[in-house]
């Protein structure tokens, strides 16, 4: 399928001037890197990426606009490729990655993992050229009432090769699984290694039990990025704490616009306006990381839980 896909993106791009046009300035983007010892985090300045990064997705918002992923409401131009029956790859004109895809259902239905997890794993091992990503309903999904992943360029976030080099701790283990507690890594957070995909599917669903339902949300909050490699399934899986940081609503100089998602979270901080690439500090992005994701008590509290299955 990633010939497939790699041929849609080549159509998409010779037929779509908005895909066109927001690829090529790729090309120009401006990025740094800060270094925190074992890891980097990278910052890019992609002005494009404005519509995602500041999406209102309050529930009234979502009401008042037409659902962007629902088939009917595609610009004429927009092709896909299906994926199963209840998917399509479509090439997304707003890219990060020199290939970035976003797949979502034809049917319109709520942005929720837990029934969808083995199909990260499918599209995993089909996209075999990209890292495949899910951003929850309040973890920088901005269509967090239709359910879709995304997958870009394999390769392009730190995390995938952060997670061969991390300090990480071996927490849980069946013959065909490998599951790893990260905790020095400014993210609390889990990596899922697994050859065998009932295992890994299995034990997902224990992890998602073990984490922390608010309110009225209908799944926890979390992040997950998953990749296939060397036949093997790696999938990262991080807990959120909050939706945006405190940064995002602050006034004057304290305002840095960004809504860390799966993509910021693996290591590339994604800034839509200039202000924020030129002053954003390593500082600045150890408070961010620290604030969206989940305390080192609540993460002690899953490893105990996980233990005892």
């Amino acid at each position: 399928m990633s010939q497939q896909a790699k041929v849609l993106l080549q159509s998409q791009l010779e037929e779509w001037e908005l895909a066109k046009i927001n690829y090529e300035a790729l090309a120009g983007v401006e990025s740094k890197e800060f270094s925190f010892g074992e890891f980097i985090v990278k910052v890019q300045f992609n002005p494009a990426r404005i519509q995602s990064s500041a999406a209102k997705v309050d529930t009234q918002s979502i009401q008042e606009r037409k659902c962007f992923l629902c088939p009917n409401n595609l610009p004429a131009v927009q092709k896909g490729i299906p994926f199963g029956e209840n998917y399509q790859v479509l090439v997304n004109p707003f890219p990060i990655f020199p290939k970035h895809y976003t797949i979502p259902t034809y049917e319109h239905t709520d942005q929720l993992i837990l029934d969808r997890y083995s199909d990260m794993l499918d599209l995993a091992k089909e996209l075999d050229e990209c890292t495949i990503f899910y951003n929850g309903p309040k973890c920088g999904a901005s269509a967090p009432d239709h359910a879709h992943f995304q997958a870009g360029s394999k390769g392009f976030l730190p995390l995938e090769s952060d997670m061969k080099t991390i300090t990480k701790d071996l927490i849980y283990k069946t013959n065909g699984l490998n599951v790893y507690a990260i905790n020095s890594y400014l993210r609390n957070s889990f990596l899922l290694e697994a050859e065998n995909k009932e295992d890994v599917v299995i034990f997902f669903k224990q992890l998602y039990s073990l984490m922390e339902l608010k309110g009225d949300d209908k799944e926890p909050m979390m992040n997950i990025v998953t990749w296939y490699e060397s036949d093997k399934w790696y999938s990262w899986v991080l807990p959120r704490e909050i939706h945006r940081p405190a940064c995002f609503y602050a006034e004057g100089d304290d305002n840095i616009l960004i809504s860390p998602a799966s993509v910021d979270l693996g290591g590339v901080f994604i800034t839509p306006l200039e202000k924020d690439f030129r002053k954003i500090t390593a500082v600045d992005i150890s408070h961010i990381l620290k604030e969206v994701c989940i305390s080192d008590d609540k993460m002690q509290s899953i490893i105990n839980d996980i233990k005892k299955l």
